[in-house]
């Protein structure tokens, strides 16, 4: 028996409640980044309850590759469509962001009464260099993967230079996916006589503008492009929240950016909820609201539109191309990012030795990477009181 045949067996009903007890339990708990809600969602789904077979599980995981958007929200939008079809979609993504979102939400609320407190302070102070031991061994495994050969490792580093002459994030991504899908393809466009191919690498500056008025719909617009177009890891994230709400439009310092993402670090679900503070932030409740909304939005979409192609996306040589230029491309990003991150949040001889701790214990024990910003937090807070 299939997992389609077991799925058309129950009740639509009970199907959608299984569903939602299983991704809001998963939101609330899921913490480690994406690989880790994924390892849990496969032993959920295919161990534990069969509704897929470990090749139907592997099949949605490659396509989430192909698509922009968080991968492991975009895994539990995937499950859901087929435990349960649209429906089922729909109840399997929002069920895993929504714990995250209310806890985002929770903090932001006292972010914004202590956070200029001094215990709140020393917290994110202890909190940060953990975070950029995190982002930097992410970067080192997923450079295992994405660095193929030398052109992949050219492109990385160019991407990586690029971004601190402001060359827009995603001409940068776009273009490294073009160059890797062309140079892929080359020799069989040339068997089949097709000349004076070209890639597409206009690549704009991103300039820099005063302050822009904050209002709900920019929010939402902003928040939706970057959901549309993002690729790669979470924390490719950050490079895009820089460069829109930092440098174009004015509506964050660098410092409240850092506290965005360290409370995003705290909390388990998606990465994305990230948006979800900026948007407390910037505009309370609603703009909370707007911005999950914005950021979350292109994914249940692009799964929507996939999820029937997915056999023949794979099998494409032009889309593999094309992902593998884009996830050198993101790495570059991520390591042009942690510099920035790691200029603001090394800034002594305690954080500096809290980064190097951080770093050893994930390589050596693989310690989850949420007891590691708890132990941050705690020796941030010690150091407070001993100040």
């Amino acid at each position: 028996m299939t997992s389609q045949d077991a799925r058309d067996e129950q009740p639509l009903r009970r199907r959608l409640l299984e569903l939602a007890a299983l991704f809001l339990r998963l939101g609330f708990t899921a913490f480690g980044g994406p690989a880790a809600h994924i390892a849990m969602m496969h032993d959920e789904v295919v161990k534990r309850r069969r509704w897929l077979t470990d090749q139907e599980f592997l099949d949605l995981l490659g396509a989430t590759n192909l698509i922009p958007g968080p991968n492991s929200t975009e895994m539990s939008i995937h499950i859901g469509f087929r435990r349960a079809g649209w429906l089922g979609l729909i109840v399997g993504g929002a069920c895993f962001i929504l714990p995250a979102m209310l806890i985002v939400m929770m903090l932001a609320w006292t972010y914004q009464v202590y956070g200029e407190t001094p215990a709140a302070t020393w917290l994110l102070y202890g909190v940060k260099p953990v975070m950029v031991a995190i982002v930097l061994l992410a970067i080192l495994d997923l450079g295992r993967k994405a660095v193929k050969d030398a052109l992949t490792l050219a492109i990385g580093v160019g991407v990586f230079a690029l971004y601190f002459l402001r060359v827009n994030e995603i001409a940068l991504l776009f273009a490294g996916g073009a160059i890797v899908m062309v140079a892929a393809n080359l020799q069989r466009l040339r068997r089949e006589r097709l000349h004076n191919l070209a890639a597409p690498l206009a690549l704009f500056s991103l300039p820099t503008l005063a302050a822009t008025p904050f209002d709900l719909s920019t929010l939402f617009f902003t928040f939706l492009k970057i959901g549309s177009v993002l690729y790669g890891s979470g924390y490719v994230l950050l490079a895009f929240l820089r460069s829109d709400f930092v440098v174009r439009l004015g509506w964050l310092s660098d410092q409240q950016l850092l506290d965005a993402i360290a409370i995003g670090q705290v909390t388990p679900g998606p990465v994305f909820t990230t948006a979800t503070f900026i948007g407390f932030v910037l505009g309370g409740t609603p703009g909370a609201l707007v911005a999950t909304l914005g950021i979350f939005l292109p994914a249940f979409i692009f799964v929507a539109l996939s999820n029937p192609f997915i056999p023949r996306l794979r099998s494409s040589t032009w889309f593999s191309g094309l992902l593998d230029g884009v996830n050198v491309a993101s790495l570059g990003l991520m390591a042009a990012v942690t510099v920035e991150l790691g200029r603001a949040s090394l800034i002594d001889p305690l954080t500096i030795g809290i980064a190097l701790v951080s770093a050893a214990l994930l390589i050596r024990y693989k310690m989850n990477s949420t007891w590691l910003v708890v132990g941050g937090a705690a020796l941030g807070l010690l150091g407070a009181w001993l100040r």
